[in-house]
């Protein structure tokens, strides 16, 4: 069950909601990180088995004033059966010409097998 948790954080600029966003994110089992409000200074927070608490904590020792506003249900609809498509099959390459040949053949030379112990 996927959970929405709103919180709301005092955050007077563009580093520190970076910085929310960023803790927000590193909370196990979060999803999504989004910043919302009127002054964008509320952090909502989707995913499964998320812990507000821990959360709020951790918002609260790295920016300062942390309000837990609330913790709810995820109210969006998945997707209804989405349409999978397969994908089209890609044409082989035929090439209308021979491969290159380079003309010079190689050989390798062995020497032939020692019957006898040479150091002896």
């Amino acid at each position: 069950m996927k959970k929405k948790i709103v919180v709301k954080v005092s955050m007077n600029d563009d580093k520190s909601r970076s910085k929310a966003l960023k803790i927000a994110v590193c909370v196990s089992g979060v999803e999504s990180a989004a910043l919302s409000g009127e002054d964008k200074d509320q952090v909502v927070v989707v995913g499964e088995d998320i812990d507000a608490v821990a959360l709020t904590r951790q918002l609260r020792k790295n920016l300062g004033f942390t309000e837990l506003v609330s913790v709810g249900e995820d109210k969006k609809d998945p997707p209804a059966a989405a349409k999978v498509e397969a994908p089209t099959p890609v044409p082989m390459v035929v090439w209308s010409y021979p491969p290159h040949y380079n003309g010079y053949p190689v050989h390798e030379m062995m020497a032939p097998p020692q019957e006898s112990c040479t150091i002896m």
